[in-house]
């Protein structure tokens, strides 16, 4: 098992790297359900959490609530990939909201972007249609693409104690 202060920073620069990913919840009848998130991740040398800028739609508002949970997963045509299996957070007051539309404004491309671009967010932070996700990491793989074509070594993997 690799210890996360290894395996946070390959994560987060190849998560970063790649920046649109996979992402599933589970519905209140088990059933799986994913879309394309852009999450932003955090390591600040201890610990490790994303976040993600979202619509609140009720479909994913009832996954979570039952399961708050979500499975991340990345993919690059090279065959990079990494995921994480995490749980989320809701967050919809007005502070935090503000704080991580400004992280993805001011976030370097390919991250970062303008959130007043999706047409729904025209209102800014504090509109009913924005929310966030706060995860935080219970299960990480990061697999460069060598592990997989040259046999270069083995996948990182951690999971919380």
């Amino acid at each position: 098992m690799t210890p996360l202060p290894e395996i946070a920073p390959a994560f987060v620069a190849m998560a970063h790297s790649i920046v649109w990913a996979s992402v599933a919840t589970v519905d209140p009848d088990g059933k799986p359900r994913s879309r394309i998130l852009h999450p932003m991740w955090e390591w600040d040398g201890t610990d490790l959490f994303g976040w993600v800028a979202t619509v609140p739609t009720p479909l994913k508002r009832a996954h979570l609530a039952v399961h708050p949970d979500v499975s991340v997963n990345y993919w690059h045509p090279s065959q990079d990939t990494c995921a994480a299996d995490c749980l989320v957070e809701w967050y919809t007051d007005d502070e935090t909201r503000t704080a991580v539309w400004q992280k993805f404004a001011a976030a370097a491309e390919p991250l970062g972007y303008d959130p007043y671009i999706i047409p729904v967010w025209k209102d800014g932070p504090t509109s009913d249609a924005f929310a966030v996700w706060r995860m935080a990491p219970y299960r990480l793989r990061v697999m460069p693409a060598a592990v997989l074509t040259e046999g270069a070594g083995e996948p990182l993997l951690w999971t919380a104690p």
